[in-house]
């Protein structure tokens, strides 16, 4: 089957057979581009760009934010 590597876009023969485990280096055609994608989310390259509402659990966490400014919107209490 062929595959395209995730980073580099080679395209390449993909070997799996139900059962067994994937390839080492999967999704990418390589150790090298396995390695520079990890780097890349090392270096903050990329990101997820959707926020993580953190939820407040008690009184005096609401009161500290509020004091410091902190946007409140997407907060829960």
């Amino acid at each position: 089957m062929q595959h395209t590597c995730s980073l580099c876009g080679t395209d390449y023969e993909f070997v799996w057979e139900e059962g067994t485990p994937l390839p080492k280096n999967f999704p990418f055609c390589s150790a090298r581009c396995k390695a520079l994608d990890l780097g890349k989310w090392l270096n903050e390259e990329y990101v997820i760009s959707t926020p993580v509402p953190v939820p407040i659990t008690s009184e005096t966490e609401y009161e500290i934010l509020t004091q410091l400014g902190t946007n409140l919107d997407d907060a829960t209490e």
